[in-house]
């Protein structure tokens, strides 16, 4: 009866020497590829660093002028730019600027890279169900995977450093961005797509000309989710070099400085606001020109 009450499992040595292979095949794995991996990382290291320090090194008020322009171009709304402007005094103010800068660069780097993977994957979904029924449980992994275990793989490859943390913070921000690209796409209105057909328009068109423009709130919002889940990611990211707010939070935790984990973490939660509600501002106005022309 002992089988009824306990699960029966593989035998102990089977399963131990079952994990002893996986693990010795991707250390192998590792050192006969990995330097070959990190060399394909090259221009992306390359391009984390110049943006780092074109925040880092760049004079504060002209970063901030840049911050407060974008946010007024996206929303066209003074309040909107009035709360980033209080927001980035404030982080100034308490000494976090250079950390804040650090943390945008590899927020906007990590946005990037996962716009110029999304959006072509939400577009190859959207054309095919065989490929979302594909991609969605891969989707679904990549959601519910504890985020720690992103990090043993990454840094296994491709050691401690920024580039890695970058990776380990896209994997885990894209998903929303490849979903949402695809659902905007399905929902464009079939009447619409059915005029395009009948003024000749090839696949290529459509999708330029009626399809992505329709989408582009729903993609807005796509990419407003992959920020906030990129920023969600930004202290478990410190642990494995990656600089910016996230390592005095870790250092905090640490050591227990109560003070240095608060103003660390609501400096993360400001920046959080700003990108959401520039995003969100952005979306909106999208949405209202859409009903305004269509309408």
């Amino acid at each position: 009866m002992d089988w009824f009450f306990k699960f029966p499992h593989m035998n102990d040595d089977s399963l131990r020497n079952l994990k002893k292979v996986i693990d010795e095949g991707f250390r192998a794995f590792t050192r006969a590829y990995g330097d070959a991996i990190e060399g394909l990382f090259a221009p992306l290291q390359h391009f984390l660093i110049a943006a780092e320090r074109f925040m880092t090194k760049t004079p504060w008020p002209i970063i901030m002028l840049i911050i407060l322009a974008i946010a007024w171009g996206a929303s066209r709304s003074w309040k909107v730019v009035a709360g980033c402007l209080v927001t980035l005094l404030a982080i100034g103010y308490f000494d976090m600027w250079d950390d804040t800068m650090r943390t945008v660069s590899m927020i906007f780097v990590c946005t990037v890279l996962s716009i110029a993977i999304g959006i072509p994957t939400g577009i190859l979904m959207s054309r095919s169900d065989r490929m979302q029924r594909v991609v969605n449980p891969v989707l679904d992994v990549m959601q519910t995977m504890p985020s720690f275990v992103y990090l043993i793989p990454v840094v296994m490859l491709l050691g401690i450093g920024k580039v890695p943390g970058l990776i380990a913070v896209v994997i885990y921000a894209i998903p929303p961005m490849i979903r949402l690209t695809d659902l905007g796409i399905r929902l464009v209105d079939k009447d619409v797509l059915e005029a395009a057909d009948a003024f000749g328009s090839s696949s290529w068109q459509k999708l330029k000309n009626v399809q992505l423009p329709l989408a582009l709130p729903t993609i807005m919002a796509g990419i407003n989710q992959t920020i906030m889940m990129a920023l969600a990611m930004v202290v478990i990211a410190s642990m494995i070099g990656v600089q910016g707010l996230g390592q005095p939070v870790l250092k905090a935790i640490a050591n227990q400085y109560f003070t240095l984990g608060i103003f660390n973490g609501l400096a993360i939660v400001g920046i959080a606001i700003i990108f959401d509600r520039v995003s969100q501002a952005y979306g909106k106005r999208l949405q209202k020109h859409r009903e305004v022309v269509h309408g």
